[in-house]
């Protein structure tokens, strides 16, 4: 009986022991602040030119426009000063830290794209996407960037804020309404002063430059048939979805091109009220190199 009872209590404390140390081994989580702390200290290091700098996991990914690299590559050898401009998108459910930021290269300004995930409060992918020019975007007035936009901060009051499941889907009715080429049949819900701002230029809403194209809804627009998109991130506390969009070739970009865009919705009480996004003009036929 005593062996017995020996071989129960060493049962037990192996269970006990096991219990503890896979407490021990789960990840720790990066809360709110946690996360922009690691984009702050990503640019940081971006800027001095030194990637060791970072708390990266062992088998960390890196990309550039979709080219993977080694960490120190790319913008890593040329990016000399951080300007003011930089909106956050924290997902702290999966551990995502994105931002939207405003570099210069030798006072040349950047428009940087980037996605950040962080597990164990180490960083294991990083995702990056970098617009120098207007003949790289599209458009670019990185002037336009001096300070994150009012609508954007905004942190929407209990009642308004929606479901995850909700906010991804009332963003994705934008990106069906550009394969439709019309919001409206794809029922895309704006809000009465929604605004569209693409690489510093206000392209719909209040300050736009071209005829009809205040009102977002009935804003005339080209049809997209072959645009795919896929949520990136999910920004809880904000009611931010970050999508990235591959527009496909729709023979406006030169031959064989589309613009990929990661666009950043404000998405509160049932309605987009803002859509932020960085763009840069690449090969159609390009995967995201995380795919």
């Amino acid at each position: 009986m005593q062996a017995s009872l020996a071989l129960k209590m060493g049962v037990l404390l192996a269970v006990l022991s096991g219990a503890v140390s896979v407490a021990q081994a789960a990840p720790e989580e990066c809360d709110r602040e946690c996360l922009r702390g690691v984009i702050t200290q990503y640019l940081d290091a971006l800027v001095a030119h030194n990637p060791k700098a970072l708390p990266v996991g062992e088998k960390v990914k890196f990309t550039e426009d979709s080219v993977e690299m080694q960490l120190g590559e790319g913008l890593w050898k040329s990016a000399s000063r951080l300007r003011a401009y930089r909106q956050d998108i924290l997902d702290v459910h999966r551990g995502v830290a994105a931002s939207q930021a405003v570099l210069e290269e030798k006072d040349a300004p950047v428009l940087l794209m980037l996605r950040l995930r962080v597990v164990d409060k180490k960083i294991t992918e990083i995702e990056t996407m970098v617009t120098r020019s207007q003949k790289e975007g599209g458009l670019f007035n990185p002037d336009g960037l001096q300070t994150p936009r009012k609508a954007m901060s905004i942190v929407p009051e209990g009642g308004e804020l929606m479901k995850l499941d909700d906010a991804m889907q009332t963003a994705s009715t934008y990106p069906a309404g550009l394969k439709l080429g019309s919001f409206v049949l794809a029922g895309t819900p704006f809000a009465g002063d929604a605004y569209r701002l693409e690489n510093g230029v206000v392209t719909a809403g209040q300050g736009c430059s071209r005829a009809g194209c205040e009102n977002m809804l009935t804003q005339t627009i080209m049809k997209h048939p072959n645009i795919h998109s896929r949520i990136k991130a999910v920004d809880e506390e904000l009611g931010i979805v970050l999508l990235r969009m591959n527009f496909g070739d729709t023979g406006s970009y030169g031959p064989g091109n589309a613009l990929i865009v990661w666009e950043a919705f404000k998405v509160y009480g049932g309605q987009i009220h803002a859509v932020e996004a960085f763009m840069k003009i690449m090969p159609a036929t390009m995967g995201s190199g995380w795919d």
